[in-house]
C-alpha cells in the first residue's frame, strides 16, 4: 500500500526494478539565460500568504539507486531532476541508496487554489500546464498517489517543468512537420515525411510521437547503421543468466539516435529495421533475427553479401541527395565490440581514412565524451580513442562523412552496464546528438 503522511506530503511505493548506474545527458542544450521564474502558491482567500512547495519524499527499496527511483515517479530523462535529486538530499553524485530511507525527489507539492494550475503555479504557458496534468493523473493510474490533486488540493509539480523547459519541450510531443523528402519514396514516411500528429511506428508505441524541438539540423541527412543484425547477431556476452546480443544493443541506441535527430528537423534512415521491436527500456533485449534493412529487404547470412547490400543501398541514397542538392550527409555505424571478459573498454570511434572531415568528427563525437565522463563520471578516466580505420563501410561508401562507433565490450561486466541500463543507452544516444548539434 502507499500512504500519506498526515503533517506533510509524503509517500511510499514499492521498487519496480533496479539499475547501478546513470549517464544521462539530453541531446539538446538547456536555453541558456533563461531567467529563472520564481514559483509560489496561489494566495488563499484570506490574506496569508500560502507556504513555499515543499519536494516529495519517498522511501527507497531493497535494490533502488538514484536512476530507478527517478524512472518510478517518471522524472528519468532531465539531466536537471538527476542534478536537483543531489541538491535537495545533499548528497555527492553517488547513486547508491539506503533502503527504507526516506529521499526527497524532484517533484514540488504546491496547494492547489481550486481554480487552475496555471493560477496556483504564476505562470501563462498553457502546454506546461497539460503537462503537468497529465504528470498527475499518471501518477494516481500507476498507483504513485491515492487521490487527484482535485481532491486533496495537492499538486505534483515535476522539477523539470518549471525549471529546465527546454527538455520538458521534447517530452510532450508537440505536433509539427518533420524535414522534406526528396526521394519521394513511400516507405520514407516514417523517418523524414511524417505531417500534423509526428508519429513514427518505427520508435515503437511509447516513443513513436516525436515532437520538433528545432531545426537546427533541417537540411542534414543521415544514414545510422546499427551493427549485424538478422540472420547474424553479431558478438555475445552473457549477464545474469541473460544472453546479450550484439545487434539488439546495437539497434537500440541507433533507434534512440535517430528519434533524436528526427526531433531536430533532420533527415534520418535507420537503415538495419526490425518490424517490432521499437526503442525498448527493459535491461535484457530479446535476441531475435526478424531484422531486415531499409525497404524491407532480408539480410543475407553471407557478411560480404551483407556489407555490399548496406553500402550499396545507402550510396543510392547519397546520391539522389546529392542530385538534389543536400551536400550534408553522414553516416554514423553502431557496433558493440567482443574482447576478454576481463578487459574493459570505453567507447572509441573509428573514421574514413585519408577523410579529413571524417576524422574531424570522430574527434568531434570524443570530445563530447571526454567532457560528459569527466562530469559524471570524473572519478574515473574516459579511455576511448579516435582512430583511421579501412572498414568495409568506411572504405566502400561514398557520403561525404562516415565514422564507426564501438560502445564498448559485451562481455565486460562494467561495460554491459552501459548497454542494459536503458537510461545509459539513451546517454549514449544523447552525447552523440549532442556533439552533432555543438558548432
Amino acid at each position: 500500500m502507499c500512504c500519506f503522511s498526515s503533517i506533510r506530503p509524503s509517500f511510499v511505493c514499492p521498487a519496480v526494478l533496479a539499475a547501478p548506474l546513470l549517464l544521462l545527458l539530453l541531446c539538446y542544450p538547456v536555453a541558456r539565460g533563461l531567467a529563472q521564474r520564481s514559483i509560489t502558491a496561489s494566495a488563499a482567500v484570506s490574506k496569508k500568504k500560502e507556504p513555499a512547495p515543499i519536494h516529495l519524499k519517498v522511501l527507497a527499496q531493497p535494490g533502488d539507486d538514484v536512476p530507478t527511483l527517478l524512472q518510478r515517479y517518471h522524472l528519468d530523462g532531465y539531466e536537471c531532476n538527476v542534478s536537483e535529486f543531489f541538491k535537495i538530499n545533499n548528497l555527492k553524485e553517488d547513486y547508491r541508496l539506503k533502503v527504507k530511507t526516506a529521499y526527497k525527489i524532484p517533484v514540488q507539492v504546491f496547494t492547489y487554489n481550486g481554480k487552475s494550475i496555471r493560477t496556483t503555479l504564476g505562470i501563462d504557458d498553457w502546454q506546461t500546464a497539460i503537462r503537468i496534468d497529465a504528470y498527475n493523473k499518471t501518477a494516481v493510474e500507476k498507483g504513485l498517489r491515492v487521490r487527484t490533486f482535485l481532491e486533496d488540493k495537492e499538486l505534483w509539480v515535476p522539477w523539470h517543468e518549471l525549471h529546465c523547459p527546454a527538455e520538458s519541450e521534447l517530452a510532450a510531443g508537440v505536433a509539427a512537420e518533420a524535414a522534406p523528402n526528396p526521394t519521394g519514396a513511400e516507405s520514407l514516411k516514417e523517418i523524414t515525411a511524417a505531417k500534423g500528429n509526428r508519429v513514427f511506428p518505427i520508435f515503437g508505441k511509447n516513443y513513436e510521437k516525436t515532437s520538433l524541438v528545432s531545426r537546427k539540423l533541417q537540411g542534414k541527412v543521415y544514414y545510422i547503421i546499427s551493427g549485424h543484425g538478422g540472420p547474424d547477431g553479431g558478438a555475445e556476452g552473457m549477464r545474469a543468466g541473460h544472453s546479450l546480443c550484439e545487434d539488439e544493443y546495437a539497434y537500440d541506441v541507433s533507434l534512440r539516435l535517430v528519434r533524436l535527430l528526427v526531433s531536430h528537423g533532420a533527415t534520418a534512415f535507420m537503415i538495419v529495421r526490425d518490424p517490432n521491436d521499437g526503442i525498448r527500456d527493459d535491461a535484457f533485449l530479446r535476441c531475435d533475427k526478424d531484422e531486415q534493412v531499409w525497404g524491407d529487404r532480408e539480410i543475407p547470412l553471407d557478411q560480404k553479401a551483407r556489407l555490399g547490400q548496406r553500402t550499396e543501398l545507402i550510396n543510392q541514397l547519397t546520391t539522389r541527395y546529392l542530385k538534389a542538392g543536400i551536400k550534408d550527409q553522414t553516416i554514423i555505424e553502431i557496433h558493440v565490440d567482443s574482447r576478454h571478459r576481463h578487459q574493459e573498454t570505453d567507447v572509441f570511434f573509428y573514421y574514413r581514412p585519408d577523410s579529413e572531415t571524417s576524422k574531424a568528427l570522430a574527434l568531434k563525437f570524443h570530445n563530447m565524451f571526454l567532457r560528459k565522463y569527466a562530469k559524471i563520471r570524473s572519478q574515473k578516466q574516459y579511455n576511448g580513442t579516435v582512430s583511421a580505420r579501412s572498414l568495409f563501410t568506411l572504405r566502400e561508401t561514398i557520403t561525404p562523412l562516415a565514422v564507426y562507433i564501438e560502445l564498448g565490450n559485451i562481455r565486460n561486466d562494467w561495460d554491459q552496464q552501459r548497454l542494459v541500463i536503458p537510461n545509459n543507452r539513451q546517454a549514449l544516444a544523447n552525447w552523440l546528438c549532442a556533439a552533432l548539434l555543438a558548432p
